[in-house]
């Protein structure tokens, strides 16, 4: 499980992205990289850290479910992802 203060530290990150994205784009168009520099660093989108849904947990990450693979592997084995067979695990 996650701490609560590094979830509230991403979230954090993903509100400064939303609000500093379309300036990023605009000076990126620009090519004004020095005015891009100034800009707070976690303002880019590469900062933010995918984290499970369920645990918190940043490592071990699978995208296309938005769960760690412990997380994915439990509910998998209890039948509550559809289209998910236990083969050898």
């Amino acid at each position: 499980m996650a701490k609560e203060s590094m979830k509230a530290r991403e979230v954090k990150r993903a509100k400064l992205v939303e609000r500093y994205a379309e300036k990023r784009a605009a000076l990126k168009a620009a090519g004004d990289f020095t005015a891009l520099q100034k800009l707070p660093k976690n303002s880019s989108k590469v900062r933010i850290h995918n984290r499970c849904q369920l645990s918190g947990r940043p490592k071990g990450y699978m995208r296309l479910f938005g769960l760690s693979r412990i997380n994915f592997r439990e509910m998998a084995l209890q039948g509550l992802i559809p289209g998910i067979k236990k083969a050898s695990w």
